[in-house]
This record gives C-alpha cells, structure tokens and sequence, in this order.
C-alpha cells in the first residue's frame, strides 16, 4: 500500500497560473495600501486556488513483479569450434542456477542459431526480438555467452539495464586461415586470371612457421602441391581448361593444434568464356548461299572470320592476264599448314576438288579435326560428284558417304526423334512451321546422330565426333532460303548458332552432360542424355559419403533431380560415363572467418552500458547487484541492476479540498478580513 497526492487541475493549467497572479497582485496592493485585511485576503485566494488544482489523496494498492534476466546463448558453427560447446552449456546452466536462487527474478533463456544463408551471428537481432516480448521495466540485465564473433554488433539497440558478454574460447587457441581476395565470375579461356590468396595464422600460433603447404585442384582433378609464404598476399595466375564452369579448389592440410579445418580451404567457381571465334569459310563456287553465310557470320561482333573463296576457278580462261587477277596471293600454306590449329571452326560451303588446295592440305584439316578440332560442311551437288570432298583425304572423317543422287524436288526439313532430345535442334523456334527447301544431297551410311532430315526420312543434318574433334555434315545447299523468308523462312541463325557452340564444345549444348546449380545448400541436378531414361545419380559429399538422387523427366532428353548438400563443401556427381563436381554453400563460410575468441565488436555496447566482459575459462562470475547507472563489472562480478516494477491493483482518491470546506474557510477569511478592516 503507497500513498501520495496528486493533483487534478479543475480549469487549465495556464488559466490557473493567470489567476494566480492576478490574485498576488491584488495582495500585494492591498499590503501597500495599508489594508490591515491584506492577509486575510491572501489566505483566501490560495484557499480557492488550491480548490481549482484539485488536490486529491490518492492509496494504491501494488503487487511487486519480478526481474527478468536475459541469458543469451550463442549456439552458432563458430562456438562448435574445440570445447567451446561444453564450455558455454556449463557456464549457461551455472549462470541460470544463480538466477534462479535469487529472489523476485526470473530468467529467460534465448538461443542464437546460425543467420539464414551465410549471414553469420545475428546476436544482436536475437536480443532485440526478445526485448520486444518482454516488459522494458521489468529488464534487470543482460547475459550474452558467445565468443564474441558476432556480425550484426552495429544494429543499434536501446538496451534498459547492464549487458555483459562472458566469452568462450581460450586464449592460447590458434588457427590457420585461407582467403581468396578476388575471385572472377568470367574468365576467356586460354588467357590467365590472376587470383589473390592468402594465408594467415590467428591467434597464438606456433612460433617459427612460415611456410604451408597448398593443394590445388580443378574440377576434382588430382592436386597439385605448393609450398607458399604465411602472412603474404600471394599471386596466382589461373587458366581455365574448359568453357562453362570450372570449379577450382585451394585447401591447406590440418595442422596440429588448430581450432578446425573448415577455413582451410576455399572453392572458387568461374564460368569460362571464349574472347573470340575464329572461323575459317571455304567457298567452292559464287552461289546465293555464299553471302548468307558471310552475313551471317560478320554480324557477330565476336567472330573473326577468314573467308577463301574461289572466284576464278583454274579452268576458266576470260583472257585476263595472270599478274592482274590478284595484287596479294592468298596464303594458303599459311592457313592450312601453320596457323590451322589457330581456328575454332572450318567450315567447307560447297567446295570440291580442283586442285587449288592440295590433298596435303586437306590431309592436314582432317588430322586438325582428330586432334579436337571442328569442320561443317555444308555440302551442294558437287558433294555427289567425282570431285567430292568425300572422295580427298578430308573424306576418312566425314560423317556419311554420298550416293551421287541429287533431289531437286522441294521437301520440309523435319527434327528427327532422335533430334527432339538433342540440344542443337530440340526446341528450335517455329516448332517446325518452317519454309521447304528445294535441293537435298543424297547420303547413305551415316554415322553420329541424324538430327535433321529431308526427303523421305534421308539424313539431312549428321552430326558426328571424330577422336577428340567433331564433324557435322548439311546435306543441302539451300538453309539460305531460310534467311531469305521463303515460304515464312526458319530458324537458321538459330540452328547454326548452335550448331556452331556444339562444335565448340560449348557445355550447354552437350547432348550427354551432368550438370548442377546451387542456391544455397541447395542442389539441382540436371541430366542431358540421347537416352529414353536416365539411372540415379550418385552424389558424394565431402566427407566421402554417397547418396543416390532419383532424376524425373523435364522435357526431351533433360531430367532433372533435387540434393539437399548437409555441408559446405565439394561434392562430386556421378551418372553413368558423365562426372560433374559442384561447391555448396560460400566460397568463405562468415562462420569461419575469424575463429578466435574477441569481445571486440561488443565493446561498444558494453561499454555504453557499463558492463563487462569476463572469460569463461576463469571461472562462472558472481551476480550482485548495483544501482542504476553505476559500474556494473568488476573482477569476478556482474551486477544486475534490480528495476522494481510493480503492479498496481486498486487505487483509491479523497479530495484534500471539498466543496464545502473551500466555501466555509473562503467566506470566513473574506469576512475576517472585511470585519478588520471595518473595525479600524
């Protein structure tokens, strides 16, 4: 039970302070005057003053609350890290024991997990939400157990009592840390990426080592080994092997003493581009499908293009001298002998024997295509002649062998089954509302995959791989008609735009590939197959354990399965002949950045809060308590600041000034004061 008074002003406030100074003023005159009543009259104004403050006796009847104490337990990967785990669980049952002992307080436990993604230790966070849900009155303090790394200690909190961080970990620990400064998205294939790596030791390491040994390897190849300073930036130059995505793995072997091996190593990824495509076009002979192809490939800002054509050929006699025909002789040695492994894609338009490039030559495009190399032919109706290119040495790696029957009735050209699943002619826009073409070569005994065909089912467009190199043969000189909109046109710069990547090698247009993307933990599997089914996919995490991932059907030859990866790392996919590797979770875990124990991104907090900061391998503090803004840490103490919240359960007025009383005292000092004054 408490008791106060309060007041209840009956008018304004700044009314009432009006009338009060009217009425001192009226006082003070009449003291002046010499009036004898003059005090009489002051006692009567403050008599009706203090009717109109309204003075009342107020009794409240309150039950005391409890203090609430937040204990905060920092459950995140980086306290996991050596006996950190024990160490806190310890010190937090040790803690809430103390509370719970303590009269009128109670304790709320709050857990701090992992941030979603890689956002590291959101502590500060987790203080604010539990703030929220509790009353701010009844708040005494704050306990934080952690190790001090946490990533959101500039969200700023009005905290209501002392916050104190008892911090795990030891001091002698030590750890070893790998870091990539920069690492590229992109990179041209062939041309090398300089990467900035880093090793450093933290904490209380070893004396007297100064170099590490780092493994390095490329899409889960076997390592290569080096021996690199610690403590200094290190240059590295890269060259991606492939295009499409090369997963590139530093890692440092586990030394003696160190707090964890998870920031030992490092997985960069980088998408390998091409600078520019070099292609080299053989024209036999003048013909409309020349220039579209010339068009078509000089509007690509990315293709280099070397066009031999043969615009007189040997046969031809017009009476023009010799020396007048050419001012530079074309160097053919040159392309076909010494720069020939220098081009991306040689294709032949129409080209037959005339003896203007030698059997050797052609010997050599066919050693260039075994060798990795791409040739297209896109073959006209010398292709079925005694001159074929067939019937030279470039023949041997040729993809169907001509029948010397030429069609010139006009037909559609249609995606075979097979075709439907591969990625150079799946899904090709117009879905095969297309123009007719009006020519089509005749071949017989094709090897590859027919992918297009023409005429009663004949094989239109073969595609074939020749030793490390590849081959595509076009059964027709008219894909031009296309480009000319003949009959509605089609898809031709698509299909030779593919065509073209698949000769390349170009990942995305593999058509037996095993691929995988990660959002986060997260893995989606893809699997590009000629095949009618697809078996599971065999999934090994980095601890070597394997899982079997069921693909489903998404589209003509694509299948597609989902893996939940349980850690960071890299993990390697396995599906029949094709192998893949991917890397889960940040190249740099936050986690693991810095490992060693520090209060020093607290500081702040603490010190506005007069708290402080002890270390769990000395002991569990001693809980006090201590007024409010006093020093709240002290050697081996903590202090809790006691808030002495109530609730109030009935409250009870009297007016000090009722009506009646304020009439009878007010008339009876007017009239006091009349009669004095009357009376002299």
């Amino acid at each position: 039970m408490t008791a106060t008074i309060v007041f209840d002003p009956l008018v304004p406030l700044s009314l009432l302070i009006v009338v009060a100074i009217i009425a001192a003023l009226g006082v003070v005159l009449a003291g002046l005057r010499g009036l004898q009543g003059w005090a009489l009259r002051g006692l009567a104004a403050l008599v009706i003053l203090g009717a109109l403050a309204g003075p009342s006796y107020q009794q409240e009847d309150r039950a005391p609350l409890s203090d609430i104490v937040l204990l905060v337990e920092d459950n995140s990967a980086s306290q996991k890290l050596g006996d950190r785990a024990d160490q806190s669980a310890d010190a937090a049952n040790a803690i809430a024991a103390q509370i719970a002992a303590r009269p009128n307080t109670e304790v709320r436990r709050v857990s701090v997990p992992d941030g979603a993604g890689d956002a590291g230790t959101e502590l500060m966070t987790a203080i604010a939400d539990a703030l929220a849900e509790e009353p701010r009155a009844r708040v005494a303090g704050i306990l934080a157990i952690s190790d001090g790394r946490v990533h959101d200690a500039d969200l700023p909190i009005d905290l209501p009592a002392p916050m104190h961080v008892l911090l795990s970990g030891r001091a002698d620990d030590w750890d070893r840390r790998l870091t990539v400064r920069n690492a590229p998205a992109f990179a041209i294939i062939g041309e090398a990426v300089t990467l900035t790596l880093r090793i450093d030791d933290l904490g209380a390491a070893p004396a007297g080592q100064t170099l590490a040994a780092l493994d390095i390897s490329i899409d889960g190849e076997p390592a290569q080994t080096f021996r690199v300073p610690i403590g200094e930036d290190i240059t590295l130059p890269v060259t991606l092997p492939h295009g499409g995505r090369n997963v590139i793995r530093f890692s440092l072997p586990f030394a003696d003493g160190e707090l964890t091996d998870r920031n030992n190593a490092a997985l960069i990824q980088m998408n390998g581009v091409r600078d520019r495509l070099r292609v080299l076009l053989v024209s036999g002979e003048p013909h409309p499908g020349g220039r579209t192809w010339r068009n078509l490939l000089k509007s690509d800002s990315s293709v280099d293009l070397v066009h031999f054509t043969i615009l007189r050929p040997p046969e031809k006699q017009d009476g023009v001298p010799v020396g007048e025909l050419s001012l530079i002789a074309f160097p053919t040695r040159e392309l076909f002998m010494e720069k020939i492994d220098d081009f991306d894609l040689i294709i032949f338009d129409r080209y037959k024997r005339r003896g203007i490039l030698p059997g050797l030559y052609l010997e050599n495009v066919a050693n260039y295509v075994r060798k990795g190399g791409a040739v297209l032919v896109a073959a006209g109706p010398d292709f079925a002649s005694a001159d074929s290119l067939y019937r030279s040495p470039l023949g041997s790696v040729l993809p169907a062998t001509p029948s010397a029957r030429v069609f010139e009735d006009p037909f559609l050209p249609t995606v075979s089954d097979l075709g439907k699943r591969h990625p150079v002619t799946a899904g090709l826009p117009g879905n095969g509302d297309w123009g007719r073409w009006l020519r089509q070569i005749d071949v017989a005994e094709p090897q590859g995959n027919v992918v297009l065909e023409g005429i009663e089912g004949r094989p239109l467009l073969i595609l074939n791989r020749v030793d490390e190199g590849r081959v595509a043969l076009l059964a027709s000189d008219h894909a031009w008609l296309w480009s000319r909109g003949y009959e509605g046109g089609g898809p031709q710069l698509e299909l030779l735009r593919r065509l073209a990547h698949w000769m390349m090698k170009e990942p995305e247009l593999e058509e037996e590939a095993l691929t995988a993307t990660a959002e986060g933990q997260s893995m989606r599997i893809t699997r590009r197959t000629l095949g009618e089914t697809a078996p599971p996919v065999i999934v090994t995490a980095p601890d070597g354990s394997t899982s079997a991932v069921d693909l489903t059907p998404n589209g003509p030859g694509t299948f597609e399965g989902t893996y939940q990866g349980p850690d960071i790392g890299l993990y390697r996919l396995e599906n029949g002949d094709e192998t893949s590797v991917i890397g889960l979770g940040p190249a740099a875990p936050r986690e693991f950045v810095e490992t060693i124990a520090d209060a020093v991104a607290l500081a702040p907090a603490i010190s506005a809060l007069r708290g402080g900061v002890v270390r769990l391998e000395d002991g569990s503090p001693r809980l006090r308590n201590v007024r409010a803004g006093r020093p709240a840490a002290g050697r081996g103490w903590l202090g809790l600041t006691p808030r002495g919240a109530y609730e109030t359960r009935d409250v009870r007025q009297t007016p000090i000034l009722p009506g009646w009383l304020v009439l009878l005292l007010s008339a009876a000092l007017i009239t006091g004061a009349w009669l004095r004054e009357g009376r002299r």
